[in-house]
């Protein structure tokens, strides 16, 4: 049985009171004129003149994704392949995370690994990285491509296709494949090689809606976490490949040991999103407006300047009209109409390849006056430029290549600020997809070439996986926008503390040994040939007087 619930009275003990308002309390607060007070937060106010059409769904973080998303792809991919802005925007991004070159620093983390064995001090662990980044460009720069599963790309370059894929697809897919049969004299030096796999490749099989374990083609446990992928084997899309694009493979994500199989990167925007989004989403609309204007202007200019003037004749379409109706009179318009046709046929008068119009009596040349392109047309491309930019975290400098409006101030500001999210794109794609294939490859690199540097009683790799694995990831360098600034900048922040040679060395896409290692060739080379020593080398300017030479 259930306990009744008191009535609420009011003081006078006759009175009810009402915990909350009943619907024509309801009702009467939301009357012309009172909707504001009804909602303690304006943004929750259904009724406004600005928000009252406002009314988008909550949706799952896949739910958002999994049902729109081939549809944004598709977009996303017509717009970078049709599109100069869209491309130039991808095309900068690619130019500073990834760059032309893309280079491991092994960062073994010794302290960790000294827990299990003394052995592992700071000098072994510059020993394993000198050992592990010289096998590692064995392996990522082979000549041949053994790194690639495909055989056709570096690692650098499979590198900067993952993070085009990121950019437009929304994520980068891969698998670490195991092909021991490859290795060889003459042929692969390692067993491990990745295999990069088209995002329109991870689905449910046979299309199915996304289900509590299988969500867009990954395969989830009771707690979210990912344990395989389904994968098409072939495209969806090829014709000649249609029986196998409809088989599916369920990949692992790692072994049961740890070393990872599948290795799948995008930018988490929710909590239980398992795919990620293109970065275009936020601005598509507006790129495709912009795309529009533009093209609908250079037609327009286009148009003005194939008919910039016509020749008009001296029968406006009322006297035609009137001639045409008048029996007799129309005999003569014809008669006159054809004698304008023979004689511009019989006038093709030119100098230099350019014709010289001659007119037949009564015609004259009427010309088109049009403002193209639209005086407003240069304002509104930047602002739409500034608004993708800031999507993109590019400058909108950089996405047009257009620096004939800023100074040194404004360039210095928008390069640190591109910067800031350059160097957060770059921790974050390095942590999600090269970081764990540097572990996979990793891993047979200690059990078959890494022996000599490895401690007698080593630590189990898959038990410290990740103190063997850490890394640093050198890409592009900053740049500067004043170099003899910035650079004393930095000689200055040397000298202070505040910065070190690696770091420095980092930023400009450059290794502080190899630097030092170079620099220290080249003092060597000097002295050899008895040239003086500048500043940098200890000396005192090329004039010294007090520079070392050989004996």
């Amino acid at each position: 049985m259930s306990a009744s619930i008191p009535a609420l009275v009011g003081p006078d003990g006759s009175t009810p009171l009402r915990a909350s308002p009943g619907r024509r309390g309801m009702q009467a607060s939301l009357s012309p004129g009172a909707e504001g007070a009804a909602f303690p937060y304006e943004a929750a106010n259904p009724f406004g003149q600005e928000m009252g059409g406002w009314l988008p769904w909550i949706r799952s973080p896949d739910g958002e994704l999994d049902t729109f998303r081939d549809r944004m792809v598709a977009r996303s991919r017509d717009l970078v392949r049709n599109d100069g802005w869209a491309a130039g925007g991808i095309d900068r991004t690619l130019d500073n995370v990834v760059g032309a070159q893309f280079r491991l620093s092994a960062k073994p983390d010794w302290r960790a690994l000294s827990r299990f064995d003394k052995a592992y001090d700071e000098t072994w662990a510059n020993e394993f990285r000198t050992a592990a980044e010289a096998e590692w460009r064995m392996w990522a720069e082979d000549v041949n491509r053994w790194c690639d599963g495909t055989g056709v790309q570096t690692f650098a370059q499979m590198m900067h296709l993952a993070l085009r894929h990121k950019l437009i697809d929304g994520a980068a897919l891969g698998v670490l494949l195991w092909e021991p049969g490859n290795v060889g004299v003459g042929a692969a030096r390692y067993a491990t090689a990745l295999q990069m796999i088209d995002p329109d490749r991870l689905c449910n099989p046979y299309e199915a809606v996304d289900t509590a374990s299988i969500r867009g083609g990954v395969e989830v446990d009771r707690g979210g976490r990912p344990i395989a992928y389904h994968i098409r084997r072939a495209e969806p899309y090829d014709w000649y490949l249609a029986v196998e694009s409809m088989e599916w493979d369920r990949v692992v994500r790692q072994t049961p040991w740890g070393r990872p199989v599948v290795v799948h990167d995008f930018d988490r925007l929710r909590a239980d999103q398992n795919n990620g989004i293109t970065v275009f989403a936020p601005v598509m609309a507006r790129f495709k407006m912009l795309a529009n204007y533009d093209r609908a202007e250079v037609q327009a200019a286009l148009l003005q300047t194939i008919f910039s003037f016509f020749i008009s004749s001296p029968y406006d379409p009322e006297d035609m009209r009137n001639a045409l109706d008048a029996g007799g009179e129309e005999d003569r318009l014809r008669f006159y109409e054809g004698l304008r046709s023979q004689w511009h046929k019989g006038n093709p008068i030119t100098a230099g390849g350019a014709r010289i119009p001659e007119l037949f009596p009564g015609e004259k040349i009427e010309t088109v006056n049009a403002s193209r392109p639209h005086s407003n047309f240069e304002a509104f491309e930047h602002a739409v430029l500034r608004n993708i930019a800031a999507a993109t975290g590019n400058s909108a400098e950089q996405i047009s290549l257009d620096y004939s409006k800023t100074n040194y101030s404004s360039a210095r500001a928008a390069l640190i600020e591109m910067w800031k999210t350059m160097s957060r794109r770059r921790g974050d794609f390095t942590a999600g997809f090269p970081t764990p294939i540097y572990a996979g490859w990793l891993e047979e690199a200690v059990e078959t070439r890494l022996q000599d540097v490895m401690p007698a009683n080593a630590a189990p790799f898959a038990e410290y996986r990740t103190a063997y694995s850490r890394s640093r990831w050198i890409g592009p360098g900053r740049g500067w926008v004043d170099p003899l600034k910035e650079r004393a900048g930095a000689v200055l922040g040397l000298d202070a503390g505040f910065s070190t040679l690696e770091q420095e060395c980092a930023e400009q896409g450059m290794d502080w040994e190899e630097n030092l290692d170079q620099r220290a060739r080249e003092i060597d080379a000097m002295k050899k040939r008895g040239l003086p020593m500048p500043d940098w080398a200890g000396g005192s300017g090329p004039l010294a007087s007090k520079t070392e030479r050989p004996e």
